[in-house]
C-alpha cells in the first residue's frame, strides 16, 4: 500500500463483518493516503440480536454501519440493499439467492465508477459458510472480470488450523453450546500455506476497535456470547495479538478469475 494513492474497493456481506475482517486495513489504507470505499450487501435484517433490536434491526445496522465506516475513514459507502438470507439461507428473497451476474453487474460499476485498483472479496468457503458470504464470493470474482479495468483481486481470510484447534478445544472441553461441532471448522477459512498476504494494522488498532464498538447490535444476544463482544473486551495486548493481523490471498491471474466466471456459466 505505499504505491501511488489508489483505490480500495471491499466488498462484505453484512453491517459488522468490515469490522471483524478488514477494519485495520481500511483504516491503515486511508492514513497511507488511498481512497477507500465500502460495498455492503445486505441489510443484516436475519442478524443474531437481542430482542431490544427487534423492530428495526435493518435501520439500526445501516446506522452502526455509518458510525464504523467514519472511524475508519471510508470515504463512500455503497449499500447494495439486498434482504440478508439468514444463517442457513432460509430467507427466499435473499442475496444469497439472487442472480451472481446481476450482482457481479453492481459490483463491477462501482470498481469502474471509482476507478478502483484493488478490489476486496471473500475466500472460496466464505469464511465460516455463511451463504452470503459463499454469495460475495462468487459474485466478487465475477466482478473482477467484468470491470473494465481490472483491478488486483485479493480475497479476505483468516488461517484455518488455529480456528478449526479453537473448535476441537472448546468440544472436548464441554464449553461449547449445545449442537455446535467442530467439523464445521475443519474446512472454514484457508490453510496457512495458501494465505499469500498478512497485513500488520496494530498501529491502528484504536480505529479497529472503534469499527467493532460501533456494531452494538452484534455484540448481543440473548442467552448465548457473540464473537464480537469477546473481541471489544479481550485485554490490549490480547487484543493485539489475535486483531493486528489481517490476512489476504492474492487471486490477480486474470486467468484463474475468467475460469471460475466460465464455470459459473457467466461468460
Amino acid at each position: 500500500m505505499n504505491d501511488a494513492a489508489r483505490t480500495l474497493v471491499f466488498v462484505h456481506a453484512h453491517p459488522d463483518d468490515e469490522a471483524l475482517l478488514t477494519a485495520g486495513t481500511m483504516a491503515r489504507a486511508v492514513a497511507e493516503g488511498h481512497r477507500v470505499v465500502l460495498v455492503v450487501a445486505t441489510d443484516g435484517a436475519a442478524g443474531l440480536a437481542s430482542s431490544g433490536y427487534s423492530a428495526d434491526l435493518a435501520g439500526t445496522r445501516s446506522s452502526e454501519l455509518a458510525i464504523s465506516a467514519a472511524a475508519l475513514g471510508v470515504a463512500r459507502i455503497v449499500p447494495l440493499g439486498y434482504p440478508d438470507s439468514g444463517l442457513h439461507g432460509e430467507v427466499a428473497a435473499g442475496f444469497a439467492h439472487a442472480s451472481r451476474f446481476t450482482i457481479a453487474r453492481e459490483i463491477a460499476a462501482v470498481c469502474d465508477e471509482e476507478g478502483a485498483g484493488i478490489l476486496v472479496g471473500y475466500d472460496p468457503s466464505g469464511g465460516y459458510g455463511h451463504p452470503d458470504h459463499l454469495q460475495v464470493h462468487r459474485a466478487t470474482r465475477a466482478a473482477s472480470v467484468l470491470c473494465r479495468r481490472a483491478p488486483r483481486l485479493f480475497e479476505a481470510t483468516l488461517p484455518r488450523e488455529p480456528i478449526a484447534w479453537a473448535g476441537r478445544v472448546a468440544a472436548a472441553s464441554r464449553l461449547a453450546p449445545d449442537g455446535f461441532s467442530a467439523e464445521e471448522f475443519a474446512e472454514a477459512w484457508t490453510p496457512r500455506r495458501q494465505i499469500t498476504h498478512r497485513v500488520d494494522v496494530r498501529a491502528h488498532l484504536r480505529a479497529k476497535r472503534a469499527a467493532l464498538r460501533a456494531h452494538a447490535s452484534q455484540a448481543s444476544a440473548d442467552g448465548t456470547v457473540r464473537t464480537l463482544a469477546v473481541l471489544t473486551r479481550l485485554p490490549g495486548p490480547l487484543q493485539s495479538l489475535l486483531l493486528g493481523t489481517e490476512f489476504y490471498v492474492s487471486v490477480s491471474d486474470p486467468q484463474a478469475s475468467s475460469a471460475s466466471l466460465a464455470s459459473d456459466g457467466l461468460s
